[in-house]
């Protein structure tokens, strides 16, 4: 036999060949569209609300090495109303459209409380379809990281108002959860009332998040993407004894598992620590 000569069907496939005849980059573009120097592991989308000044330094934060995150922003302004939630939606496709040139592998829209007022399913499919890529939601984030660590029982804690407060505690319970307790701080019926959000301390959250703990409670979830959390979240589970929850921590960690990035990231709680597999 002949072991010189090339097998009848070569498995070796020339980035220039003639499977590829119909794009007309260079070899070069090519074998480096298989790199990139910051994201070679995987590139988040994020979809920001504008008055949000909270949810990209955190996602810096937890982001592993070797993973990129990209932002675009949708508008939010005025009193808080149902107009101002649907202004938001509106502004997905622009925002979805223009970090699909960016190339990214997942999309992410980073607001807790707005798919409870306007259709998530609408939203999900806008992101999906103009993005290019699986799309998340916040909200079904929080859902998906309280069931990967079999969380059932859960006190809720936010600084949005009231009637926010209301629409995210049916959202949980339609999820399947139970509601122990829930506090709200009030704030957010105004557009300065949701920039201030960005500026309460974190300790803040800590407090309040220790006078909803309960014997029976399994969790505590700590809403809304521009409240800051990170700095507390593994001091308040060693004083709980029993893992919290956040709005951005657990976007993240649904961001990394579409990516399939399985790292243990320290420092913000059990979820992003023990990383559980996403039951999908």
């Amino acid at each position: 036999m002949d072991r010189s000569a090339p097998p009848a069907e070569s498995p070796l496939v020339e980035l220039n060949s003639r499977s590829n005849a119909a794009d007309e980059r260079s070899s070069l573009s090519k074998a480096l569209s298989l790199y990139s120097a910051y994201s070679w592991r995987g590139r988040i989308g994020l979809i920001s609300p504008s008055t949000n000044t909270t949810l990209e330094p955190e996602f810096a934060r937890m982001t592993p090495e070797g993973v990129g995150v990209y932002v675009s922003r949708v508008f939010q302004a005025g009193r808080q109303e149902l107009s101002s939630y649907q202004r938001m939606a509106d502004d997905i496709e622009t925002a979805s459209t223009l970090l699909a040139t960016s190339e990214i592998d997942v999309i992410a829209f980073g607001c807790t409380s707005c798919t409870y007022f306007v259709p998530p399913d609408s939203v999900r499919g806008t992101m999906k379809k103009s993005g290019r890529c699986p799309a998340i939601l916040t909200a079904d984030a929080v859902v998906d990281a309280l069931r990967a660590l079999r969380l059932q029982r859960i006190s809720v804690i936010g600084p949005r108002t009231e009637m926010v407060t209301q629409r995210e505690i049916q959202f949980l319970h339609d999820a399947g959860f139970d509601i122990a307790a829930a506090r709200c701080l009030g704030l957010g019926t105004t557009e300065e009332e949701r920039r201030s959000i960005g500026r309460v301390p974190p300790e803040v959250a800590y407090n309040l998040a220790l006078s909803v703990d309960l014997p029976d409670v399994d969790a505590v979830f700590i809403s809304c993407t521009q409240l800051p959390t990170l700095p507390i979240i593994g001091r308040l589970e060693q004083a709980l004894g029993k893992p919290v929850i956040t709005s951005n921590q657990a976007l993240m960690w649904r961001c990394l598992k579409a990516l399939n990035v399985s790292d243990s990231i320290s420092h913000y709680g059990r979820l992003l620590a023990e990383n559980p597999p996403h039951s999908t």
